[in-house]
């Protein structure tokens, strides 16, 4: 493939002056057609055709038409002798949106230190970077965490009066879709596709970002357009920080792009960058505009890290700032969430930041801790021993700066009339899950924190714990160190549905994923991080941090035991759960007044989907006595069918 690009530089180079000297040599059709694509590299190779051309005696070897046909002559040999070697090269040189494409394609080889970090699990020994490459590629349909464009829309669509502008293919503007459905709010997900179709891979973007850029400006009039680049933009390596600064020439708005790589990141490490960059850019813009902010008198804290499409994340944020209130302690401001880009510079006047989440907010909070000297509490209070502890850590923060507060008291009174997982933890109820196996498996912060619930609090035998978040996976095996047998940092589901299946738990605590597996297997979950699906968006008031969040975790954990267990007694005393369909009937007694079905016939309802089963079940027999026949069988089934033209 390198030396493919080469030859067609070559051949490039060649055919300005043999166009002005009327000199004719062989440029195959094909290798200009596909010189823009790096997909199509290996079939440059293939196409060309050195027969169709001058002879070597005919050649003047100084001329550029000798150039031209000797570049393309070393081609086709080297296409004959590395085949497999320039498809692995095309395929590495997808994937290294860095250096650019044409350095990926020209260039010299990566070392072995650069293709390691690459694809760190795929690099074995004896194979070459093309193969650890492509051994590293799979096919899933399920995915822990999305791509980097999909963690930056999170961060812009939070903020208000922010749009977003993606330069991506039909393809990955389904993040309009997946707010709109899941996040129960009114107004419109302002993300708009800058569409990268068929004109676009031919000719380039040209004006197409600017334009659309330019025209959100005037239809919305935002404080911020936020441009984002996705991996199909990054492979066409166009000039999107360019197109930034041409497009702010000439908007009311700001203009900023998005600055994650998005083969490196995922969308929980790329949002958390984007909020920094945000953060920085306004922060550093009110410190040219000689802007000051005093620190409030009473003590006030900032809330970083609730967003859209976060785990129950608005009834979190007010859980805390409830906390906060009964403390003494003012919510300066909660960023991102509802937050205007306007406001950011007013973030030093907080005496401290509040960060819930690992995946979201850090990168902030170490900025501002950096720039301005504002401490932060990273504690995620979930359950009530690190509740207790994320109160603690803001008593150290404020009582040597003289605030006067019975930390205390408010833990004690908290713990006692607020929580009521305290004492629930000891009542006969919770003490009949003790000693029960557990897995738990989610993002690092929720993952850690339910272990912790279920080991400290509730005696209940973690036999796993993990977590996708393979960026953070030193800082998940020291808190759960000791509270569980074994630790599991993956992002393939497979491999976590494998250990459930292997480990047998009473309960599985963990995403949407976890609970799919649950169905499969018979056993209860309770999800606890994302990814989820709607059910995890209520509309009720439902945290999960703060003392009102024990209650739910509470609530969660003995349901998830004890509504498992109801499922298996109803199955084995013949309740309404069994798989088996008996009759339309509640009760045993109706199956005698019923025609028999014979076994093939039972299969085949058995396959029909269950919401719609019962009624084709009666509509079959209704069908079968209108006929006279005394036994249901398959072919009785599709006759039924048929009769009702279905």
């Amino acid at each position: 493939a390198r030396a493919a690009t080469a030859a067609v530089l070559v051949t490039a180079a060649a055919g300005s002056g043999a166009s002005d000297s009327g000199e004719a040599f062989l440029v195959p059709r094909s290798v200009s057609h596909q010189l823009g694509h790096a997909s199509h590299a290996s079939k440059v190779v293939e196409d060309v055709e050195p027969q169709v051309g001058p002879s070597a005696g005919e050649l003047n070897f100084g001329s550029p038409a000798a150039l031209g046909f000797l570049a393309v002559t070393v081609v086709t040999g080297a296409a004959s002798r590395s085949r497999r070697r320039a498809v692995t090269t095309r395929q590495a040189s997808r994937m290294r949106s860095q250096q650019g494409l044409g350095a990926s394609l020209v260039g010299e080889a990566p070392s072995a230190a650069e293709a390691k970090g690459l694809l760190p699990e795929a690099a074995t020994p004896g194979l070459s970077r093309g193969d650890r490459v492509a051994r590293g590629m799979k096919l899933a349909y399920w995915m822990y965490t999305g791509p980097a464009h999909i963690g930056t829309l999170r961060v812009a669509s939070s903020f208000k009066n922010v749009h977003a502008i993606m330069h991506a293919p039909l393809g990955d503007d389904y993040f309009n879709v997946m707010r709109s459905m899941l996040e129960r709010q009114r107004d419109f997900t302002p993300v708009t596709a800058s569409i990268v179709d068929r004109h676009v891979l031919a000719r380039g973007s040209q004006e197409k970002v600017v334009d659309n850029i330019t025209r959100k400006d005037k239809e919305d009039k935002p404080d911020l357009i936020l441009l984002t680049p996705t991996c199909t933009s990054s492979i066409l390596q166009e000039d999107l920080s360019n197109f930034c600064a041409r497009a702010s020439e000439s908007t009311d708005s700001d203009v900023i792009l998005a600055d994650v790589n998005h083969y490196r990141v995922n969308e929980h490490q790329a949002s958390d960058r984007t909020l920094a960059q945000v953060v920085s850019y306004y922060m550093e813009k009110a410190e040219k505009a000689g802007v000051k902010v005093e620190r409030s008198e009473k003590p006030s804290a900032n809330i970083i890290g609730t967003f859209t499409l976060g785990f129950h994340n608005s009834h979190d944020c007010r859980e805390l700032k409830r906390m906060l209130k009964d403390m003494g302690i003012e919510t300066n401001l909660v960023v991102p969430e509802g937050a205007s880009v306007h406001d950011l510079h007013k973030l030093p006047r907080a005496w401290f930041n509040i960060v819930p989440y690992r995946e979201v907010g850090l990168m902030a909070a170490n900025y501002l801790q950096a720039s301005h000297g504002m401490p932060y509490v990273d504690v995620c209070p979930m359950g009530v021993t690190e509740t207790a502890r994320f109160v603690r850590s803001i008593e150290s923060l404020l009582k040597p700066q003289g605030f006067q507060f019975d930390f205390t008291k408010y833990i004690d009174e908290q713990t006692r009339f607020v929580s009521q997982s305290a004492w629930f933890s000891r009542s006969i109820d919770c003490q009949n899950l003790t000693g029960k196996r557990a897995v738990v498996f989610g993002d690092a912060t929720h993952a850690a924190g339910m272990v912790k619930v279920l080991a400290k609090e509730m005696g209940i035998h973690v036999a796993w714990a993990g977590t996708f978040c393979k960026h953070d996976a030193d800082w998940f095996r020291e808190h759960v160190s000791g509270l569980c047998d074994e630790v599991l940092i993956t992002d393939d589901h497979t491999q976590v549905g494998d250990m459930i299946a292997r480990t047998e738990p009473a309960a599985i605590f963990g995403t949407q994923m976890e609970r799919h597996v649950g169905k499969r297997l018979d056993i209860p979950c309770g999800v606890i991080s994302t990814p989820v699906h709607i059910q995890n968006f209520p509309l009720t008031y439902r945290p999960f941090l703060g003392y009102e969040g024990t209650n739910q975790l509470a609530d969660l954990v003995y349901n998830s035991f004890t509504l498992g267990m109801e499922d298996h007694l109803l199955e084995i005393f013949g309740g309404h759960d069994t798989k088996e369909i008996i009759s339309s009937s509640l009760t045993n007694s109706g199956e005698a007044e019923g025609i028999p079905w014979s076994k093939d016939g039972l299969e085949e309802l058995s396959r029909i989907p269950g919401f719609v089963r019962d009624k084709i079940k009666k509509k079959t027999e209704t069908y079968a006595r209108e006929q006279s026949i005394t036994e249901i069988s398959r072919e009785v089934i599709y006759a039924a069918k048929e009769a009702v033209g279905a």
